[in-house]
């Protein structure tokens, strides 16, 4: 069967934060790299293997850190969030890191880092605002990490400070840090942090913040030619538009509709459930953004019926029942009225 389209949201989200499956992958791959069974691990997190198809998609941050919990153990290694940011190259999973490494300067990687960070994970309690930012005292200038409830989920400070401190060794700027203070209590495994940080670590400070090396503000990066950060850019500020449009009530009432629309069982009664709100009020919120249920449903069916028969790999019968309908020549009208077209003659004018 043919994927759904990139950027529609995985898993039952509401409107609380996510994370790229790209992301998800990546420790999901590293962690059976050090001896994780992975189809158990996904069992443990509760993550369906098809949800980390496509690296755009969404998945509730959740969902990342019973998989990040449930890997530690799975590996016998309590560093693991440690080792996982010091191992994996963002460019590797996320348009985000190859931003960055298509950014003339250090100064630049990091405000593109924070411009489209997002699109890596979400945190909470930053608001509109970004999530780290710069702030200079007496002793430099400081690297600041916002997000609220920090020591919730130490390991994404973990992951996220050794990832700053060991992928700029790749282009030459050896010693980032200077000083790093983590809200959490001091672990175990501290000396992990003293041999990838390379840094003295204050444990239990008020804030997650690293003290720069200003001589590297900026000193260059630009591992691909200037045309492929813009090039980049671009994509990845339509994925940020997507992933605001996700919080949106007809985005949500579309990630809800996705998983089930097969059934043709979506109704307005049941996805108010859903989302915990009365069917008075999801009317009211969608009539708020200009649109009704019926037309979200009928909009969202139009789209998944012209991304299964642009697949090639779906016959036109199946793609009535995959958008819900259980009579063939019902969609075949439906389909008309969409696109002045019949199913059948857009499937066969996308044959090679």
């Amino acid at each position: 069967m043919t994927p759904p389209p990139k950027n529609m949201i995985a898993g039952n989200i509401k409107s609380g934060p996510t994370v790229g499956a790209g992301y998800v992958r990546a420790l999901l791959d590293f962690a059976v790299s050090r001896g994780a069974d992975r189809a158990r691990l996904l069992d443990t997190a509760g993550i369906a293997e098809g949800t980390l198809e496509d690296a755009d998609n969404r998945l509730p941050f959740s969902s990342y850190v019973a998989l990040m919990r449930a890997a530690k153990i799975a590996c016998n290694n309590p560093a693991l969030a440690l080792h996982f940011g010091e191992g994996i190259d963002m460019a590797e999973f996320s348009i985000v890191g190859l931003i960055c490494n298509a950014a003339p300067t250090m100064q630049e990687a990091f405000a593109e880092m924070n411009r489209y960070g997002r699109l890596v994970i979400e945190v909470d309690g930053v608001g509109e605002g970004p999530r780290f930012t710069l702030e200079p005292d007496a002793q430099g200038l400081w690297v600041v990490d916002r997000r609220s409830d920090p020591n919730a989920f130490p390991e994404l400070t973990e992951s996220t400070f050794a990832r700053m401190a060991a992928h700029p060794r790749a282009f030459g700027v050896e010693q980032l840090m200077l000083e790093v203070h983590v809200t959490h209590p001091r672990p175990d495994h501290v000396a992990e942090y003293d041999r990838i940080l390379r840094a003295p670590v204050t444990f239990s400070a008020p804030r997650n913040a690293y003290l720069m090396n200003a001589k590297y503000l900026h000193h260059p990066i630009a591992l691909q030619p200037r045309y492929v950060f813009g090039v980049l850019s671009e994509h990845a500020q339509g994925l940020m538009d997507e992933l605001e449009k996700s919080k949106t009530t007809r985005g949500r009432v579309e990630a809800h509709i996705l998983p089930s629309l097969h059934t043709g069982a979506a109704n307005i009664d049941t996805i108010a459930r859903t989302l915990g709100m009365s069917r008075q009020t999801l009317y009211r919120r969608l009539k708020e953004e200009g649109a009704t249920f019926e037309e979200v449903l009928e909009s969202l069916r139009h789209r998944m019926a012209l991304h299964y028969l642009q697949g090639r790999n779906v016959s036109v019968n199946e793609t009535a029942y995959l958008v819900g309908f259980s009579d063939p020549a019902a969609f075949s009208r439906a389909f008309k009225r969409w696109t002045g077209k019949s199913p059948k003659a857009m499937r066969e004018s996308r044959q090679p």
